[in-house]
This record gives structure tokens, C-alpha cells and sequence, in this order.
């Protein structure tokens, strides 16, 4: 294996390897703090590697030949800014009695939580003891391996896990709250607080013929549980994939588990993340999330139709054309295959890796032969690759071997355009329009109209599409020109948008009202913007009304004034979209 140089991490991941962490966690919510001991197995990889330096309060290591193991012993704690961890306070959760801890470690977070190697190309197990107060439930990334009263203090217990599948730091995760469960399937339980947990069970409650369907595709699941965690409103992304534990944003409880959609996309990181990482950040996130999307719509023909795939695929083009469009055609971190030198992780976190990523892998399967024989290639990369990491030139290699009988197909790929030219896809994929034609002729009636025609729109427009269409006929009217206020108000009159509860559908609905100018939209913008803190809504809302110059200051003032609340990433990417000093 070539020797790893991972811009994105300060270990030395070279000289050697943690293979085990054994964690004991003593939870301070009064001081917002985790008071830690660390003991990391480390295997040397080079000879006379004398030092591990670790700038921590008490730690124990041995100098050693390459090849042997030594254990370091770390006694820590992490600061109160610790970007890994957010503390809420008990009116910030959904009960307002009880404080909540969460973490987010993708993707070099978690170097703020633990003393650790933190980069993904070094995979390890762990095992973890977790002191809470006893009205509290702690959870981790890890299968549960008991509880029993904390013996040093008796308002407290100590809840265990361990992790016997080797995974990436950054995959390492606890959540301490007033949590509660239902069962959702064989091998599934839904976690969250008990205002949520009902609803949540309704909507997750195809989890299991996801996660037969994905074993169908990809091979068998490894991970033993499948549990799903709603997390508070702040939490900042849709999901996070961490191994037995999805972690979910409460926006996608819909009501009709039209948004479920998230869960297929989590199920299938157990695969494409979890079991076969990328081996950096840099360039090859696509490895992780292109694949993941592909899966994800893999399973969405198994259990729906090839249609639904073919409309996902129409709607992951239009976030590519978003993300495209906001960094700039000629920015690099627009490159499927982008350099993170001097770039913050964070800062380049965007659709790109998904849908560049998909569109590639969708372009080959055509190329190839079909959903079948290309899905047989990821299964069969996911085997030889498993629970080790992976380049952008190992799969490719791997790819050309496999279909060694097609390499004159495989030779007339423009693979720099793909990989590393900015912009858009070269190739654009010819999709099945079927389920989106209806959106598409919605929004030219809507962009077309004059005043007179205005009339013509009655309810029954929208009630003839499904919850996708809906998003997808919002998404469609944001890349038209805005709309006129009178068509704006006209649409609430008629489709009654004000009151739809899916986020998607609001977030979109919103946003086009504000582009229109309409005064009355502003307050509900920032209320979605800052009621919960998933970056995907809560960036565009913010900036939509910024762009608004009348309503500019009243949109930094609002962030001002709800900084506390939001998510510390959330919170750093709001400041730079509206450009505030400090």
C-alpha cells in the first residue's frame, strides 16, 4: 500500500497505526465537558519511532521497533469549544427538562473529542464506559454491552459499548439525553426523546426491507444493529452515517415517510464509508458519497420502480447545477477529484462528491451494460475492499480489471474531465422523464402565465403529485427567474404551501416567496432558518433574505441573536455566507 500523506490530519499515520481505543468517558454537563482516559493499541510501523506526542494533561508510551504494539495511556478533557461536541441546553431539546450532548465528527472533528489518529485512512475497534447522570441515557457508535450504577457515584450510571468492527475515527459517536425506544424491526430500534419517538417509528418503519434490500445488493450487513437516532433541530446535516447508530435531522419527519428516503441513503454508507472508506479527505471523498448515492437509488428501484431512480437521478443534476453555481464553474473544489491543501473540510462539504460521483458511476453503468452488471462491479469492489480503505486509482485499477473484456469502452472515457476539470459533469445522463414531466409542465405554466391566466390554477394542480414531484416542482420554479409577487401569492391562495409540514417542500416554498419579494415571507424564513439547524436549510434560508438588501441587517440580527442555539459548524458557515466580522 502506498505510504498515506493525508493533508487533512496532523498524525503521523506512517510511522504507526491505532488498532483498539479504550475509552472511559465521564460526562460534566454543568462544565460542558467529557473527562476522558484514553488507552490506544498502536502498532509501529517504522523502527526507533521513539515519540508519539500527544499535548495532553497526563499520558504513558514507550519507545518501540516497527512492527510491535504498545499501548498509550492519555488522561484528558476536552475544552468547552470542542467542534465535535455540541451541549444543549434543557430549552433546546424538544423536552425542556434535561441538557443533551451530541456529537459530529466527520470529518477531522473528532481529534477535539479524543486524543486519536485522526484521519481515515487508520480503521480500529473500540470499547467505551460512559458515566451520565442516571436520569440519562448515553448511546454510542458500538453495540450496547451493558449498564450497571456508577460505584464512585450513586446519581450516576455507566453505560458500555463495543465496536468489533474496525472503523474510522471519524465515525466514533455519543449522544447523552433523555432518550427513549421502540422497535422497529429484528435487528432496529428508533431513539430519540419521547416527544418524537411515535412519529419517528411510523416513519422509519420500512427500515428493514431497506436493509434486506441494500444486503441483497451489496452483500451481508456486518454491523450487527441498525439503530436510528432523531436527533434535536439543531443537528447540522440530513444524516450522519455512524456505524449502529444512523443519525437523523428531525426534518425529515414528514408524517407520510415520504422523507425516509435519508434512512436508504444511511443503510447504504454500511457499505460505501463504513466498510470501504476513502483513504483521505482529499479528492476521494467521491469514493465514500458517489457511491453511497448509487446504492441509495439502487434501492429505491428494488422497492419503488426504475422511474423513481430516474426522477432521483433528475433531482441530484439540479443539486449539482446549485452547488455548481454557488462555488463557480472554475473552482476547484467543484473538481470531483478536488486538492484540500489550506481548504477547511467544512468549507468544501457541498453536492458535488454525491452527485459528480453519481452521474460518473450512472454514466458507466450505461457505458457497461446496465444497473445489473454495474452493480455487480460495486458489490464486487465492496468484497475486496472491505473493512480497509481506498483510492481514486485502486478503484479505477480495480474497475479496469474487472471489466478487462470492455477496456476499449473504458479507454474513451474522458476520465481528467470527470476527475479533474471544475464545473459540471462532462456527460449528462440521458434520464427517464416520466414522473418529472408533470413538474416541468407545472412550472412552465406558472413561469409562462400573465395576470388573466392566474385563474386558471386550482388546487388539484398539486394534489395530482406526490411528495417528490412537489420538491421537485419547487426546485424547479428556484432555477427560473423569480416569480412576480401576484403569482407568489396567487400559488399560496390556490396550493395552500404556508401549511405544508414537509421540510423540503417548505424549505423550497419559502425560498421562492423571499426571491419574490414578498414582505410577509421574511419572518417564516427566518423562523425556519433558525427553529432548526440543518446547514442544508438554514444556509440558503439566511442568505435568500441577506440577498433581500431591504431585510439584510434583520437577517445578520436574527443570527445574532440565535448564534447560541445553532450548531458551532452551522454557526461558522452562516458567518462567512453573511459576511460578518467575527
Amino acid at each position: 500500500m502506498t505510504p498515506v500523506l493525508d493533508p487533512s490530519s496532523f498524525s503521523s499515520v506512517s510511522k504507526c497505526a491505532t488498532k483498539h481505543l479504550n475509552l472511559i468517558y465521564h460526562v460534566e454537563f454543568d462544565r460542558r465537558v467529557l473527562k476522558g482516559k484514553v488507552a490506544l493499541t498502536v502498532e509501529v510501523l517504522e523502527d526507533k519511532l521513539s515519540s508519539l506526542h500527544p499535548s495532553i494533561k497526563k499520558s504513558v508510551s514507550h519507545g518501540s521497533e516497527g512492527g510491535q504494539h504498545v499501548i498509550v495511556e492519555i488522561e484528558y478533557e476536552t475544552s468547552p469549544s470542542a467542534t465535535a461536541l455540541q451541549w444543549l441546553t434543557p430549552t433546546q431539546t424538544a423536552g425542556k427538562k434535561h441538557p443533551y450532548l451530541f456529537s459530529q465528527c466527520q470529518a477531522t472533528h473528532c481529534r477535539t473529542m479524543i486524543p486519536c489518529q485522526d484521519s481515515p485512512s487508520v480503521k480500529h475497534t473500540y470499547y467505551a464506559q460512559v458515566s451520565v447522570p442516571r436520569e440519562l441515557v448515553a448511546l454510542m457508535s458500538a453495540l450496547h454491552d451493558g449498564q450497571e450504577p456508577d460505584p464512585s457515584d450513586s446519581s450516576r450510571v455507566i453505560y458500555r459499548f463495543r465496536q468489533p468492527v474496525p472503523m474510522p475515527s471519524y465515525l466514533i459517536a455519543i449522544v447523552v439525553g433523555a432518550l427513549e425506544s421502540r422497535e422497529i424491526g429484528p435487528r432496529s430500534r428508533v431513539w430519540s426523546e419521547k416527544e418524537y419517538v411515535d412519529e419517528a417509528a411510523f416513519e422509519f418503519s420500512e427500515t428493514e426491507s431497506m436493509l434486506k434490500t441494500a444486503e441483497s445488493l451489496a452483500g451481508p450487513y456486518v454491523w450487527g444493529q441498525y439503530d436510528v437516532l432523531v436527533l434535536p433541530p439543531s443537528f447540522p446535516y440530513g444524516g450522519m452515517e455512524n456505524p449502529c447508530l444512523t443519525f437523523v435531522t428531525p426534518t425529515v419527519l414528514a408524517g407520510d415517510r415520504s422523507l425516509a428516503g435519508v434512512i436508504a441513503h444511511e443503510i447504504s454508507h454500511s457499505w460505501t464509508g463504513n466498510l470501504v472508506t476513502n483513504r483521505t479527505w482529499e479528492g476521494i471523498f467521491w469514493l465514500n458519497e458517489g457511491h453511497t448515492v448509487y446504492i441509495e437509488r439502487m434501492i429505491a428501484r428494488c422497492m419503488a420502480s426504475e422511474q423513481l431512480r430516474q426522477f432521483k437521478g433528475i433531482g441530484g443534476w439540479k443539486e449539482l447545477q446549485e452547488s455548481v453555481k454557488q462555488f463557480g464553474a472554475n473552482n476547484v473544489l467543484t473538481n470531483l477529484v478536488p486538492n484540500l491543501h489550506e481548504v477547511d473540510t467544512d468549507e468544501a462539504f457541498s453536492s458535488v462528491p454525491y452527485e459528480k460521483g453519481f452521474a460518473l458511476l450512472y454514466h458507466l453503468e450505461e457505458l457497461l451494460g446496465g444497473p445489473e452488471v454495474f452493480m455487480g462491479f460495486v458489490k464486487s469492489y465492496i468484497q475486496l475492499f472491505a473493512y480497509g480503505t481506498v483510492t481514486t486509482e485502486e478503484w479505477k485499477n480495480y474497475l479496469f480489471t474487472y471489466f478487462k473484456d470492455k477496456m476499449d469502452i473504458l479507454n474513451k472515457v474522458d476520465w481528467n474531465a470527470w476527475m479533474h476539470t471544475p464545473g459540471m459533469a462532462p456527460v449528462k445522463p440521458q434520464y427517464d422523464t416520466t414522473m418529472a414531466d408533470a413538474c416541468t409542465a407545472l412550472c412552465q405554466r406558472w413561469v409562462k402565465a400573465k395576470e388573466e391566466d392566474l385563474a386558471s390554477f386550482t388546487e388539484a394542480d398539486v394534489k395530482k403529485l406526490n411528495s417528490p414531484q412537489l420538491i421537485e416542482f419547487m426546485a424547479l420554479l428556484l432555477q427560473e427567474e423569480p416569480l412576480p409577487l401576484s403569482h407568489v401569492k396567487k400559488m399560496q391562495e390556490v396550493y395552500q404551501l404556508n401549511s405544508v409540514k414537509n421540510a423540503e417542500v417548505r424549505f423550497r416554498w419559502l425560498r421562492i416567496c423571499v426571491k419574490a419579494h414578498w414582505e410577509e415571507a421574511v419572518p417564516l424564513a427566518l423562523k425556519m432558518a433558525t427553529e432548526q439547524g440543518r446547514m442544508k436549510f438554514t444556509r440558503p434560508l439566511f442568505k435568500e433574505v441577506y440577498n433581500f438588501s431591504k431585510y439584510s441587517d434583520e437577517a445578520v440580527k436574527t443570527f445574532k441573536e440565535n448564534r447560541g442555539a445553532l450548531h458551532p459548524v452551522t454557526a461558522m458557515m452562516v458567518v462567512k455566507d453573511l459576511k460578518i466580522n467575527g
